[in-house]
């Protein structure tokens, strides 16, 4: 073969392969009320493997419990996700201290935690959980105060707490680090407020799974900078109503994707859409 049909035979298997391998981050949303269920995530292998960790390196905190055992007290809560089980959190979740809750920027990041250097009162191996609530302060207490700054601390539900110590220990000295969300399907947006307010819980978000930016673009408008309401809602004063929604979200390792056109014209508040993409 001549050397210029090589070049142009080279080239376009280049073109052939980088169309390949490129990643589709769009995709339509499957409305929960509607009973679609939501398609399984493709990602880039490992993307979603719980095992990878955003900072290898392991910090000292502290943890306690809250809550009964089946999870009373541990639903709702300062990241605004509601009942957990629906959710798909369950009680593999923790109320993070004012050092490490960051204003709520931190709701949806997920930790891997093991209790350490307390032989009376460890048991051995880790969990991994959800950041989902806020452990408050209390500054008229100036001993065995957990969250209060610049603590960092972990208020597990109970049964997360027995996975790693005994119950009596009542607080016991842990590590932690960051990990990857693995979370099935895709990220879930639920819709709140009037027509002249809207507002959008995201949830089930994996990778990072804490976000940092929203934006929200209607079918006749540009793309619109949504702001952080409380927890990981999510609001705009501009009136969408009667168009068809698409979002873009980055989280907080400064991944984005899009979502184009996940929710119809005929939306409505009180429903919940499912993107096709996960992070």
């Amino acid at each position: 073969m001549k050397l210029l049909e090589k070049m142009i035979y080279v080239e376009f298997l280049m073109i052939v392969m980088a169309m390949w391998v490129v990643p589709m981050s769009y995709g339509h949303g499957a409305m929960i009320h509607d009973a679609a269920e939501a398609p399984d995530v493709a990602e880039a292998p490992g993307i979603n493997d719980p095992s990878k960790t955003l900072d290898t390196n392991w910090y000292d905190a502290r943890a306690t419990f809250y809550g009964d055992i089946h999870g009373g007290e541990t639903q709702q809560g300062a990241c605004g996700y509601g009942n957990l089980f629906r959710q798909g959190y369950g009680l593999a979740t923790a109320a993070l201290s004012t050092a490490l809750f960051n204003d709520g920027y931190t709701c949806g990041a997920c930790y891997e935690i093991m209790c350490a250097r307390d032989p009376q009162w460890c048991l051995p191996g880790s969990i991994k959980i959800t950041a989902t609530n806020f452990c408050p302060p209390n500054y008229t207490k100036t001993v065995d105060v957990w969250c209060n700054p610049p603590q960092k601390h972990f208020d597990l539900s109970l049964p997360m707490f027995l996975k790693i110590a005994k119950f009596k220990a009542g607080v016991v000295p842990v590590r932690y680090r960051r990990v990857l969300c693995a979370k099935t399907g895709g990220v879930k947006f639920e819709t709140k407020g009037n027509p002249y307010f809207l507002m959008v819980l995201l949830y089930n978000v994996g990778g990072a799974g804490d976000i940092k930016f929203v934006q929200v673009k209607g079918n006749k408008t540009g793309w619109i900078t949504m702001k952080k309401n409380w927890g990981q809602n999510w609001t705009t004063d501009t009136v969408l109503t009667g168009q068809g929604l698409s979002f873009r979200v980055t989280t907080s390792d400064g991944i984005t994707k899009d979502f184009i056109n996940l929710m119809p014209k005929n939306w409505g508040f009180g429903q919940t859409f499912v993107g096709k993409v996960n992070f």
